[in-house]
């Protein structure tokens, strides 16, 4: 048994804190907020984040964020993509050299284009820093619905360690030195699962959103490629796994915000709407900052930056994408 500590108290945190204690670890949930913590101590489940699924007597609940981490072999970082620095400098001092923390928050951060690991390693310089991803929806993953990600680390070993501590009979973990490009894969989705609820709502249909998938995870290999990452890490669950579930599925908050703004909402109305982060939002920007620095062509991200920043419309910028200049699927194919 080990001792883990999950930091944050939203869906996904009290979702793999069940899939732990489950595991037989002894669990602990830390959250920066009072009010949040007293609201999970008293009801035992997050009414808003992940209603339905209780959080076990014996799993602890805390704000003192020194006394959670004290003595835990493991730390799970599930705040929203933009605590997770603000959340990092809170362990300052207080954890020791060789902590694990295991990132499970998706963005890339504005300003610096960070992923998150690369904040914790900033500001945790001695902590050993890692990524769990893949296709996983909280609403899913906490009634024990079977489901396969992959933890992305620089260490082997370390990375097996975690494999073992989180896998069980519904929740399968691969391990991967690729992660880099499995928290690329990540955060780059939630913008491509903004223009499938855009296209969405404006009215189209399958055809639109395969599409849109589709050469979705081409932009995304292209960059992740372009920045040293390995195509086939892409095409893998971090990849065309993630993109799927969160194109398509109820649950997908980027999703959800776009097909609002599709039906004419703007993206703050979006966001007041799903009552969610939506993380797309976020690595919009990134992304498309990224793709100019390493000259890589992606329209979608493109159209989607048009929409939510320079107030485009929505069916003009999906017009202009159809009438680009044609090309080839794949350039690097040569006619015999």
């Amino acid at each position: 048994m080990s001792k883990v500590t999950v930091l944050g108290g939203g869906g996904w945190a009290i979702a793999l804190a069940k899939v732990l204690f489950e595991n037989g670890h002894q669990v602990t949930i830390w959250s920066k907020l009072p009010r949040e913590v007293e609201a999970l101590k008293n009801d035992r489940e997050n009414k808003v984040g992940l209603p339905g699924v209780l959080i076990d007597e014996k799993i602890e609940i805390s704000n003192d964020i020194a006394s959670a981490v004290k003595d835990s072999e493991v730390l799970v970082m599930a705040v929203a993509s933009s605590f997770v620095r603000s959340t990092s400098e809170l362990l300052k001092g207080i954890i020791p050299k060789g902590q694990i923390i295991v990132d499970v928050a998706k963005g890339i951060e504005d300003g610096t284009f960070y992923t998150m690991t690369e904040i914790i390693e900033e500001v945790l310089p001695d902590a050993e820093a890692m990524v769990l991803s893949g296709p996983s929806h909280a609403e899913e993953v906490g009634r024990g619905m079977v489901t396969a990600v992959v933890i992305g680390a620089r260490h082997k070993e370390t990375a097996q360690k975690v494999q073992r501590l989180f896998g069980n009979e519904y929740f399968r973990v691969y391990v991967s030195p690729d992660w880099r490009s499995i928290e690329l894969g990540g955060s780059l989705k939630n913008v491509i699962a903004l223009a499938a609820g855009i296209v969405d709502g404006l009215g189209y249909g399958d055809n639109t959103e395969a599409a849109l998938i589709t050469r979705g995870i081409k932009e995304i290999t292209q960059l992740g490629v372009a920045m040293g990452g390995h195509a086939r890490t892409f095409h893998g669950l971090s990849g065309i796994g993630d993109l799927i579930v969160t194109c398509e599925s109820k649950h997908s908050r980027n999703r959800r915000a776009g097909v609002l703004i599709g039906k004419g909402y703007s993206l703050e109305d979006a966001v007041k709407e799903v009552n969610m982060v939506v993380e797309g939002a976020v690595s919009a920007k990134a992304a498309l900052a990224l793709a100019h620095k390493y000259h890589v062509d992606m329209p979608i991200v493109e159209a989607v930056n048009a929409v939510l920043f320079d107030e485009k419309s929505a069916k003009i910028a999906l017009s202009e994408m159809m009438k680009r200049e044609f090309t080839n699927e794949f350039v690097d194919l040569e006619w015999e």
